[in-house]
């Protein structure tokens, strides 16, 4: 129980990868509180788990603010957190526009970083923050600049900050997923449809397969507890060998 009496904040932990760590650290004893942009499946997740959720969507940081206020009032101080929320998009170079770009790099990069900025006060000396990247921001995908972009970004900025926070011994990872099999790639996609993306993504993974969003999440408690306490500015790669094999 590597999480009793820890207080775990995640943003973004209605579904896949931030729903899968939710339940792991609920089960290893967390106090949880998550947000997303789905009241819905937040409500649900939240009954599920026990956990304080909270409707909110990083890409208007006044709204992460009013959440984080809220969960200092039901929870106290956060011993990790998890900012796990984000959104994507494929289009090429020509036919980036200005409102697909801002759209992305609201919450996956500005978002992001003003969340961990307003989590600071909230954040206990010696925890911890995750954050997901994506093997987006190593690999060049056409079609991918504006979501690859973000990612860099948001990969630098993990370093930075997982540098500032060392006299508070505050640690600062990444994880960064290859093809994994959330709910995202099927919405609004038939069964033949979702099978033929599985296939193809699959098919570029040297381990044959596309990864489990529990798979990712065991890499996120990982970095989170102290069994990681050693590590520090990492990009954990959890593809199946993508990027090093690739």
């Amino acid at each position: 129980m590597r999480f009793t009496h820890k207080c775990v904040v995640i943003l973004g932990g209605n579904a896949g990868i931030g729903l899968a760590a939710a339940r792991m650290f609920a089960a290893e004893g967390a106090k949880l509180a998550i947000t997303g942009r789905n009241r819905e499946t937040l409500a649900a997740a939240a009954e599920e788990l026990g956990a304080l959720g909270i409707a909110s969507d990083m890409g208007d940081v006044s709204q992460t603010q009013a959440a984080l206020t809220e969960i200092e009032h039901t929870l106290g101080g956060i011993d990790v957190l998890f900012v796990n929320a984000g959104v994507g998009g494929f289009a090429a170079m020509p036919h980036v526009t200005e409102e697909f770009w801002d759209g992305i790099h609201n919450v996956n990069l500005r978002g992001a970083f003003f969340a961990i900025q307003s989590a600071l006060p909230l954040l206990r000396d010696g925890g911890a923050i995750v954050i997901t990247g994506s093997i987006g921001s190593e690999l060049a995908l056409a079609g991918n600049v504006a979501y690859a972009s973000a990612k860099a970004g948001l990969r630098a900025m993990a370093r930075t900050v997982g540098k500032e926070l060392l006299p508070r011994g505050i640690r600062v990872n990444m994880v960064s997923p290859g093809p994994t099999e959330t709910e995202i790639f099927k919405r609004g996609a038939s069964e033949a449809e979702i099978e033929a993306t599985r296939a193809m993504l699959g098919g570029v993974v040297p381990l044959g397969r596309m990864g489990e969003a529990e798979e990712v999440a065991r890499a996120v408690l990982f970095l989170s507890s102290k069994e990681a306490s050693f590590i520090n500015g990492v990009d954990l790669y959890v593809d199946g060998g993508c990027v090093e094999l690739g």
